[in-house]
Parts: C-alpha cells; structure tokens; sequence
C-alpha cells in the first residue's frame, strides 16, 4: 500500500511539475522553487515509507528532503534571493537531481527498476546541468525534474 501510495505520488507531483511551467505565469525563482519543493515533498514522504525496512536509505532521504524543503522555501519567498544564486541554481538544480538519483539508486538496490530508477535521475540532472548551460527556459528545466518523478512513480509502481 505505501509503495503504491508513493508511486502515484510521484506520477501524480511529476505531472504538476510538468503541466506547471506551460503556464508561464510565475518567475524562473519561484518555479524552480516549486520543482524543488515537490521533489523534497516526495524525498520526505519516501523516507517516511521506508524507514521500517531502511533506517539508513530513510535518513539519507529526510535530511535530503529537508534541505531542499529548507532551499525551495528560500527561493519561493525570497525573489531576491535568485538574483544572487541565478547563475548557480540551475547546476544546483541539476546536482540535487544527481543526489537524489543516487540516493534512489542506493535505496532501491534489491528492486527490480530501482536501478533504472537511479540511472534516469542521473542522466536527467546532467541533462539539467547541460540544457541549463545553453538553454535557460524554465519550462524545460521544470520539466526535466517532472520527467524524472513520472519515470520513478511508473518503475516502483511496476515494481511493486
């Protein structure tokens, strides 16, 4: 049941992440912000999920969840604040995409997807880092971090 719950999760916070940026009506700080903020919103409900099977997987997941709760509440209430990390939040976006894939990739070693699962979030925040080099459209950026929900959320709901 938790699994299922957090695989939809996932499918469910990837979609809004996608569909969100089509939008267009909120700032680069605060969209980034609202990525960051769903992805830590999901790093927190899986690291309460696992945390009777996997302590160590459970903690690594609810202090990564809290710092990036802790940066997308910075970035959302404080526009200010991006002009001072503009240039560094994409790659910052980017490398919180990596951890997090690897975080994905260490927790879910016996799953069956759960390689695939780290491995796509591994490519996607390096595909961040690079489109956020060249391209600076927020639509794109967000978009990448949706993909990556979507693609966890399918693989452990096929797992599961």
């Amino acid at each position: 049941m938790k699994t299922k719950f957090v695989s939809l999760l996932a499918i469910l916070l990837g979609l809004i992440i996608i569909i969100f940026p089509i939008l267009g009506l909120i700032g680069v700080s605060a969209l980034i912000g609202l990525s960051v903020l769903l992805m830590s919103i999901y790093l927190l409900v899986v690291g309460v999920a696992i945390i009777d099977y996997n302590r160590t997987g459970a903690l690594l997941d609810l202090i990564l969840g809290m710092l990036l709760l802790f940066l997308s509440i910075c970035l959302i209430f404080n526009p200010a604040l991006i002009g001072f990390i503009a240039e560094i939040t994409l790659y910052l976006a980017g490398i919180m995409l990596i951890i997090v894939a690897v975080v994905s990739l260490i927790n879910n070693r016996a799953s069956r997807y759960g390689f695939y699962t780290g491995i796509a979030g591994i490519v996607l925040g390096l595909l961040y880092i690079v489109i956020g080099t060249y391209i600076s459209n927020p639509i794109i950026l967000g978009a990448l971090i949706g993909i990556w929900l979507v693609i966890s959320g399918v693989l452990k709901l096929m797992d599961g």
